[in-house]
């Protein structure tokens, strides 16, 4: 319990299956020790589980303490505003730093790089400016005088400014001039690749040489000139002067195409983009490096870091002039030096450069302390602030609505506590209003409940006569009406209305109508008679009266005067009044402005029963007409109000054809179960909208 209170029970899956995986990968180490003292051979196949199992639980805990720190550690809003800052602001800086750091070490790598193969570049010029000259002067002697003794020896003399250097001299193909020391080799002839002249850094015989050949004609002959000087220890400490260490790797270097196959590990390879190409330098024979001269330089203050790169040099093979195997210098200084480098050319200025970038660094550091402190202020302004609605909601939740928050500041904040405060003033009046509210929807309830018992629930059905009704309200109560009232055993009252308007006033004028229209019905009778289940009052079982012979158009007036008298003149109804008599099978009725009744034929035919006059309490001394229809047997009777007919969607209204062909089509069936398709195509045209209306439908069969 206590571990479930910390929240270090497990109960996501995620925790469940970490449980489920450690405890097998527990069980599969202890087997694992077990069969190495009692059967060795046998526990081969469990290592790889093991690993596999503790590598997956690790990922599973690892994710599970991500979510617990992450629920501790970020539910303070403060602490999310802290992790946000440090993202937001943090880390960008690191990053920025960090690639600042990374690119600064980049270039002074590459700077001190180029240094020692500017260096480099500098004496292969110096070697073919040289055997440019040589070529020159030689080829100036010759056209003079064809002996050129004195020239080759002056050749031939050492030069302390080009210690081991050679030059040969061939014409046509024929070597008269070798300066090679004694014990030297001498220089066969120009490769016949070399079709021009040529300048750089050669390998031959394993060894590095800078050489330049130049090709020219003299007196209708072809002079070759080659100089070569050693690329050897002594030439790379003049490279490596005033700079640190320098290490020439000249062999073990193989620069491949991207598509060839090699031998060598991915990590013993670089991606390399040349001209003509994509290559790959592979790096797995390097060995030993062949020359390492100069010292690392010492740390002039803390900052002066050591810096390291590589960089490599285009080799040519002498014999085959493949360029396939470079050669590699590493470099290997401080910052202190690349800095003397790279300033030595401003002079006085350099100290105060120095001096402008260490103020610049100065004032960004200050720039940051002060965002700092800004941003530190800020966060406590938001994190109070939260603290207090907090704090408040507390109050709210134990109904406390008197507690309002202190409001010291004008910003966005302080209007958020305002509108707490006007929340919280509001919230009592809202409940009060919520509680009178739902006393209002109690007596909906009783509303509805008295309205139920209104409507015909058990019904006496003639012999001659099948009815039934049905009304679905659109709100709580409905405004539509029916009623049937057997007066005796040979009749019965068949009544069909609609009150304007919807809800309580509604409801109230169809309990007024259906009082009146009982009360006018059964006036003058002198006794009661048989009690038998017909619709009364209360929608219990009715009782059977000897009544006088009435009129429905008499009704309708005698209602007509009523409702004028007694509601607003907005308030009105249609209502059609009918009196069915078993003997004769007719229909004496009165239209009081409803939508007409349909008497529906077995063969198809319709008669509309519109005679009577306008709408019930609108005009006052109004007079109505009274029709009397035979029903013969198989007649269906159809009464119903504008919320069957009206209902609209995508396609239109409903309409009155559609009714007439659904009970057409199902005339054979019970009355009740023609009722239910009826009203269950207008939901279905309705859809997912609204009820627009009272839903009332009343049909009647001969028999």
């Amino acid at each position: 319990m206590r571990l479930a209170d910390r929240g270090l029970w497990p109960t996501s899956k995620v925790a469940l299956i970490a449980c489920y995986l450690f405890a097998i990968d527990l069980l599969l180490f202890v087997l694992k020790k077990l069969l190495d003292l009692l059967a060795p051979s046998w526990n081969e196949g469990l290592n790889g589980w093991v690993t596999f199992l503790t590598f997956v639980a690790a990922v599973l805990v690892a994710i599970l303490a991500f979510r617990w720190t992450k629920a501790r550690l970020l539910w303070r809003l403060r602490n999310r505003l802290i992790v946000t800052y440090v993202f937001i602001g943090v880390v960008p800086v690191v990053l920025l730093v960090t690639l600042a750091l990374g690119s600064f070490y980049l270039f002074a790598g590459q700077f001190a790089t180029f240094i020692v193969t500017k260096g480099l570049d500098s004496e292969v010029k110096s070697v073919a400016a040289a055997n440019t000259a040589i070529a020159h002067n030689f080829a100036s002697e010759l056209e003079r005088s064809p002996n050129v003794n004195a020239f080759v020896e002056s050749v031939r003399r050492p030069n302390r400014s080009w210690p081991g250097k050679q030059v040969c001299l061939w014409l046509d193909n024929k070597l008269i001039l070798d300066s090679a020391p004694a014990g030297g080799s001498t220089l066969p002839a120009p490769p016949t690749y070399l079709k021009s002249g040529f300048e750089g850094v050669v390998r031959d015989r394993d060894k590095l040489y800078l050489r330049a050949i130049e090709k020219t004609t003299v007196n209708g002959k072809d002079l070759d000139v080659l100089s070569s000087k050693p690329f050897d220890q002594h030439m790379l400490q003049s490279l490596a002067a005033n700079l640190g260490e320098v290490t020439l790797y000249a062999t073990g270097l193989q620069l491949l195409k991207a598509d060839q196959p090699r031998q060598s590990k991915e990590g013993n390879a670089i991606e390399v983009i040349r001209p003509e190409g994509q290559y790959v330098l592979d790096l797995s024979k390097l060995g030993r490096p062949t020359y390492s001269v100069g010292s690392m330089p010492p740390a002039v203050r803390n900052l002066d870091r050591q810096v390291t790169f590589p960089t490599t040099i285009s080799v040519m093979d002498w014999n085959t002039g493949d360029t396939a195997n470079p050669a590699a210098i590493v470099v290997q200084t401080r910052i202190s030096k690349l800095y003397n480098q790279l300033f030595a050319a401003l002079g006085y200025l350099a100290p105060a450069i120095e001096v402008f970038l260490l103020s610049v660094f100065i004032v960004f550091c200050l720039i940051e302390v002060i965002a700092l402190i800004i941003g530190t202020r800020l966060t406590r302004t938001v994190t109070g602030a939260v603290a207090q609605l907090y704090d408040a909601t507390k109050h709210i939740n134990r109904a406390d609505f008197s507690h309002r928050i202190l409001v010291k500041s004008n910003d966005q904040v302080a209007t958020l506590a305002n509108s707490f405060n006007s929340m919280t003033a509001s919230l009592e009046k809202l409940i009060e209003e919520q509680k009178e509210k739902q006393k209002l929807e109690n007596e909906l309830v009783i509303a509805q409940e008295v309205q139920a018992q209104l409507f015909p629930k058990e019904i006496s059905q003639l012999s001659s006569l099948e009815v039934h009704g049905f009304c679905r309200p659109a709100r709580t109560v409905s405004g539509d009406y029916y009623d049937f009232l057997k007066l005796d055993s040979d009749r019965l009252v068949l009544a069909v209305g609609d009150i304007s308007g919807k809800g309580i006033s509604a409801a109230l004028l169809m309990a007024t109508i259906h009082s009146a229209v009982r009360a006018y019905s059964l006036q003058d009778i002198p006794a009661l008679r048989e009690p038998v289940a017909i619709g009364a009052p209360g929608g219990g079982v009715g009782t059977e009266f000897s009544a006088p012979e009435i009129s429905p158009a008499a009704l309708l007036g005698l209602l007509n005067h009523q409702l004028y008298e007694s509601t607003p003149a907005e308030k009105y109804a249609t209502l059609f009044l009918s009196i069915y008599h078993r003997i004769t099978h007719r229909l004496t009725y009165s239209n009081g402005g409803h939508l007409a009744p349909i008497i529906l034929s077995p063969d198809g035919s319709i008669r509309r029963l519109d005679s009577g006059g306008t709408v019930v309490g609108l005009f006052d001394h109004m007079s109505y007409e009274e029709t009397s229809v035979s029903l013969d047997a198989g007649e269906i009777f159809i009464a119903y109000s504008d919320g069957i007919t009206e209902p609209e969607n995508d396609f239109g209204e409903f309409g009155e054809k559609q009714l007439i062909d659904l009970v057409r089509d199902n005339s054979e069936l019970p009355l009740p179960r023609i009722t239910e398709i009826v009203t269950t195509a207008v939901q279905d045209w309705i859809g997912a909208k609204e009820q627009p209306d009272d839903i009332t439908l009343v049909l009647a069969r001969a028999r």
